[in-house]
């Protein structure tokens, strides 16, 4: 009898012994899933580029996160169910029928507490840490579960596809650049980022969705050179414009010959006139075709991180923007692009910048019309839409459906739009004031 009772005691504290390694085993499980889906991978790429080990196993492991969660929830329901099969048996033993409930109850806190809410709570905290520490067990276990887990894999995404879902192995890779500008957004309500910091930032992220067209200087506000006029008179243009580059036309101004630069028309006249072999006269018979520049013609559905790379390469900082016709739609420099991600740039030659927004008492803005949504979004932090229309003019015109006369208004996307300036069929002033 004692030897009997001796064996249950045995088997008891074996059991028991048993169920706690299984709970110890699932905690691990779960912390370890956490910490891993929760590690920044930017910061383990910086510890693994400073000689960690653990973090470049745990980058290499997190490069396929199907297999990974596979895997990490293959061991921990093992353990899981393993633990409460056993501590059922053990309670039903010891407590009759009335064990199951009871054993229910207990395995339910101890695997909330010691398995899930403790180390989930600890790798959240410490992801990072936590990452590299676990990547080399996890690591052995996904190569362990590994065909089983592919096989998992196939049925899951039969079934999806039954569904119509579909899993793209490279969302991961394109949700980077979401991530980042939704930290940065989260930053600046939080005030740990500045919104000038965050809108050069995003700025830059933004320069492979947008196009050249977005941006140019449309082609009525081109300053243009007349290669028929004197060589006097556009002598004289140069010194006045506000431009180091100016288009040089002959006929029509859609017929672009050539781009002349201040400073090269400026060398050439002093060539002619006082350098070696100059006359005072030679002015009179100066030919602007031989100083002017290849024109350089850029499509205006090129992206403007393509085009900041072809100004680059080419060394120029000037583009004039066709359609697909060939006909001439704008231009565009560099310093253009650049604004995009650091704002307006001005120096001693450009002209005082009118404030294109200026807020009223009553919490009305006055925005010029040729101001881009993008720009306005920025000066005033509201999120109108810009994938119909690029300038605020424009977003009117396609929601109204209508050229709008002056005094009329209109109410869309929570903002009250009044037309207060028009010029022809140019909206040139708005008022807007938001409803909400």
């Amino acid at each position: 009898m004692e030897d009997l009772t001796s064996s249950m005691d045995t088997a008891f504290w074996m059991t028991s012994g048993a169920i706690l390694l299984l709970l110890v085993l699932s905690g691990f499980f779960s912390g370890s899933e956490t910490a891993l889906t929760a590690a920044s991978r930017g910061k383990l790429r910086s510890q693994a580029d400073k000689g960690s080990r653990g973090a470049q196993r745990a980058l290499d492991i997190t490069d396929d996160t199907e297999r990974l969660i596979g895997s990490v929830l293959l061991g921990n329901n093992l353990v899981n169910i393993l633990a409460t099969s056993l501590a059922t048996a053990l309670f039903t033993q010891a407590f009759g029928e009335s064990g199951v409930a009871l054993a229910t109850l207990v395995m339910t806190l101890l695997v909330l507490i010691f398995a899930e809410v403790l180390p989930k709570t600890y790798a959240i905290t410490n992801a990072e840490k936590a990452a590299s520490r676990v990547s080399r067990p996890i690591s052995i276990v996904v190569r362990v579960f590994s065909p089983i887990v592919s096989a998992v894999r196939v049925l899951v995404r039969g079934v999806l596809q039954i569904f119509g879902v579909r899993i793209d192995p490279d969302s991961q890779i394109m949700a980077v650049r979401e991530e980042i500008a939704g930290a940065l957004q989260l930053g600046h309500s939080e005030g740990v980022v500045e919104k000038e910091d965050r809108d050069r930032i995003l700025g830059a992220l933004d320069l492979g969705d947008r196009t050249v067209e977005e941006i140019m200087l449309h082609r009525s506000g081109i300053e243009m050179i007349n290669a028929d006029d004197d060589p006097e008179a556009i002598l004289e243009q140069c010194l006045k414009s506000n431009h180091t580059r100016l288009p040089v036309y002959r006929d029509e101004p859609e017929n672009i010959t050539g781009v002349i630069h201040a400073k090269d028309l400026l060398r050439a006249t002093y060539k002619a006139i006082s350098g070696p072999g100059g006359a005072p006269d030679a002015l009179k018979t100066f030919d602007i075709s031989e100083v002017a520049m290849q024109p350089y013609f850029v499509p205006e559905t090129t992206t403007l991180d393509e085009q900041m790379r072809q100004f680059l390469r080419m060394r120029s900082h000037f583009g004039l923007v066709v359609d697909e016709y060939g006909s001439l739609q704008g231009l565009i420099t560099l310093e253009d692009i650049l604004e995009e991600i650091v704002g307006e740039i001005t120096d001693e030659f450009d002209p005082d910048a009118e404030h294109p927004v200026t807020r009223g008492e009553d919490g009305t803005y006055v925005v010029d019309g040729a101001m881009t949504i993008r720009d306005l979004n920025r000066a005033t932090e509201w999120n109108l839409p810009d994938d119909e229309a690029n300038t605020v003019a424009g977003l009117v015109i396609h929601e109204a459906q209508m050229i709008p006369t002056v005094g009329q208004v209109f109410s869309f996307h929570n903002f009250r739009f009044e037309v207060t300036t028009r010029e022809g069929n140019r909206i040139t002033a708005l008022r807007i004031k938001a409803l909400r």
